[in-house]
């Protein structure tokens, strides 16, 4: 009988092999590891049951059976040692009643019994003692393959290196902390040209380049002190003859077990002839390929160093803009081949003439040269050393040339500019040189670049004014000098500028003659003193106020302006006869073809023609007979030369004749004369003495908006 507490005796009711390898099965699980299934369990130990059963029974009797199913056991990874103590102790307790009752049992059953304990045991032992050997050999042998394995994979990695090390296309080099080259590859010794043997009596310092020895030290230093594993970089080395070999060298550390520093691997790649054609692109790159001077690329890389360095110290740089003069006549009429020629002679003579100052001379382009001006020598100096040497006769094949240059010259604090300013002023000074004649040189002045600057800026911004709307019109009485009514206005533009408020015709209307905007200008001009003039006529007709326009040159030779004007006169509904155009003496003794029947065409719609500033030009009288005018405005200086201010009688005297003689020209022409400038009231007296028919000038009225006007007229001050 089963003690209590035990499992089998808990289950003595169900009997059978099938049962007790059940209750075994289960027991096996919970007491360890099984690597099996718990049906897998069941099946292997009920044919275990089954086999100790048999043996228990088989005459004549032997235990080895339950040794085989001992060592089965264990085969089966069944090993935890709780699982065999329960498993022999169940078979002296429970296996004859469970399993052997049903057939009887044998007589000596209990010596049976006790012999398959043992035999199970035995058999599982000795199971475990083979699987233990077995284990204990093969790790040996593993450990002895692995080391079979490292020292072959040891050697194999020797042959490797040693193979790549010797058949290396690349120079390859060892050296110790101490810099002693230990071994090199016959790539490295072909490139040095020494030996093996000669290189490894050598320390790698004697092999530096003497400009790089300190670097190459230093970066060697940093190596063998562990502060960085590998570097690389491009460096000259020492060839046995003493000749120079560019190198891209690779350095690596190799380094002991514990982390110290052990020796160096080098590589090196001969990149001599790289490194030369390197340089020969750079060359190219920065130089003119006709002349060999520096090119633009270079005087500026130049310019921005000597900027940054002399900065510091509070120097003063210059440059000297050079500009040929005519050149572009020499190119067309002697062929660009001489012109080339010319242009490698002249800057040879550049170059020639500012050498034993240093001076940088580069060519910037075309036929323009600039020298830089470092060291604080006079930059207007070397301008004139630089004209002396163009001026001097050149001899371009059998062709003797004469040529000029016009220089602008640029000199100031180098903490005061910048290289783009510099240049900027530079450029701008050669403009003023070379529109001031040939030969020449001009320097720099910053009041007259100022003017410069606002003047492009006034012309660059009157495009957008015009279609702004910020030209404006101020009116300017011309009063008759017998009666002293006003009989005529004339209209001048001015601009309303949004940042420097009204300005004067002066300023800009040359600007506008200069780009072309004057006709669309003028047209303006026109259409909008026609609207103004037309709200006079209608709100005052008896006054029959007369407005008078200017036209530029540019609008009278304009086939288009007759129909422009006609348009104008429509559209405001206008009166032509109230309509006045002034022409300047020049652009009106100027007139032939086209623009002289223009004004004939105009004349026959009825408008007033006015030549301007009269007598300040050359006036042929017989032709000007000719031509439709119906009035002319005398010139100012001759008006203010009668001020009758006691400051020169005889000059007053001569122009009073002046003036009297062309009032009465214009009279004997049939013409109306306005004097212009009329300041005072003793002009106006002397003027109606030599029987003037109008006058204007402030005397009379500033020029003032068109409200001003109408207040006048409607005052009956008119």
């Amino acid at each position: 009988m089963a003690a209590v507490g035990d499992p089998i005796g808990a289950d003595v009711g169900r009997g059978g092999a099938e049962g007790y390898a059940a209750d075994w099965a289960r027991a096996v699980r919970r007491l360890g590891f099984v690597p099996l299934s718990a049906a897998e369990t069941e099946r292997l130990l009920l044919a275990h049951t089954v086999r100790l059963a048999q043996a228990v029974r088989t005459e004549p009797f032997t235990a080895r059976p339950a040794e085989e199913v001992g060592r089965a056991l264990v085969e089966a990874h069944l090993t935890e040692p709780r699982a065999l103590e329960w498993s022999l102790r169940a078979l002296g307790t429970d296996f004859p009643r469970r399993v052997l009752a049903a057939d009887g049992w044998p007589a000596d059953l209990t010596e049976r019994i006790a012999a398959v304990q043992g035999g199970l045991a035995a058999g599982y032992a000795r199971a475990l003692r083979d699987r233990t050997f077995a284990q204990q050999e093969r790790i040996a042998r593993s450990a002895w393959q692995a080391r079979d394995e490292v020292e072959q994979a040891l050697r194999d990695s020797e042959a490797r290196f040693r193979a790549v090390f010797t058949g290396a296309a690349i120079g390859i080099g060892i050296a110790g902390v101490d810099g002693q080259i230990i071994d090199v590859n016959q790539a490295f010794a072909d490139m040095l040209g020494y030996s093996i043997e000669e290189l490894c009596r050598i320390n790698v310092a004697a092999l530096f380049h003497a400009d790089d020895a300190a670097g190459m030290w230093e970066l060697y230093q940093q190596l063998i002190e562990g502060k960085q594993d590998a570097a690389r970089v491009e460096k000259r080395y020492h060839r046995k003859d003493g000749s120079v070999v560019w190198t891209d060298l690779a350095v690596s550390l190799i380094r002991h077990d514990d982390g110290r520093p052990r020796f160096t691997v080098a590589m090196i790649e001969d990149i001599t002839e790289r490194y030369e054609l390197q340089q020969r692109l750079r060359f190219q790159a920065l130089h003119d390929p006709l002349t060999g001077l520096p090119n633009r690329t270079l005087f500026f890389e130049t310019l921005g160093r000597v900027l940054d360095a002399a900065a510091a110290a509070d120097r003063r740089v210059g440059v000297c803009f050079l500009d040929l003069d005519g050149f572009k006549a020499i190119n067309d009429s002697l062929g660009h081949d001489l012109g080339d020629r010319l242009l490698v002679m002249i800057g040879r003579r550049l170059a020639e003439c500012v050498a034993d100052h240093g001076h940088l001379v580069a060519r910037m382009g075309g036929d323009e040269f600039v020298i830089l001006v470092d060291g604080g020598e006079d930059a207007v100096a070397v301008a004139k050393t630089a004209l002396a040497a163009v001026a001097a006769p050149v001899h371009v094949g059998d062709q003797q040339l004469a040529v000029s240059a016009s220089v602008g010259t640029v000199e100031c604090p180098v903490a005061e500019t910048s290289a783009s300013e510099l240049m900027k002023a530079a450029d701008t000074t050669l403009y003023w040189a070379k529109a001031a004649g040939r030969g020449r040189w001009a320097v720099y002045d910053p009041e007259r670049s100022a003017r410069d600057m606002a003047r492009a800026a006034l012309v660059a911004g009157l495009p957008a004014a015009l279609e702004r709307g910020e030209f404006v019109l101020h009116y300017q009485p011309i009063v008759s000098l017998l009666e002293g009514r006003m009989l005529a206005v004339e209209a001048l533009v001015r601009w309303k500028h949004p940042e420097l408020g009204l300005i004067g015709p002066d300023r800009f209307i040359g600007l506008a003659e200069e780009t072309g905007l004057i006709v669309g200008l003028g047209e303006w001009v026109l259409r909008t003193a026609c609207r103004d003039a037309e709200r006079w006529w209608r709100e005052f007709p008896d006054a029959r106020l007369v407005v008078s326009v200017n036209l530029a040159a540019r609008q009278a030779d304009d086939p288009a302006i007759v129909d422009t004007v006609a348009d104008a006169l429509a559209t405001s509904g206008l009166p032509e006869e109230l309509l006045q155009l002034e022409l300047t003496e020049s652009a009106v003794m100027g007139s032939a073809g086209e623009p002289l029947r223009s004004l004939h065409r105009l004349a026959d719609l009825g408008v007033r023609l006015a030549v301007d500033d009269f007598g300040t030009g050359y006036s042929n009288l017989a032709y000007l007979r000719r031509l439709p005018i119906h009035c002319l405005k005398l010139a100012g200086p001759f008006v203010e030369g009668i001020r009758a201010d006691g400051t020169d009688v005889a000059a007053d005297h001569r122009d009073e004749r002046i003036v009297d003689a062309l009032v009465r020209l214009a009279h004997a022409l049939e013409l109306w004369v306005t004097a212009e400038a009329v300041e005072t009231g003793v002009q106006a007296e002397r003027l109606r003495a030599l029987r003037c028919d109008t006058g204007q000038g402030r005397y009379f009225g500033a020029p003032s908006p068109a409200e001003t006007i109408t207040a006048r007229l409607r005052g009956g001050a008119a």
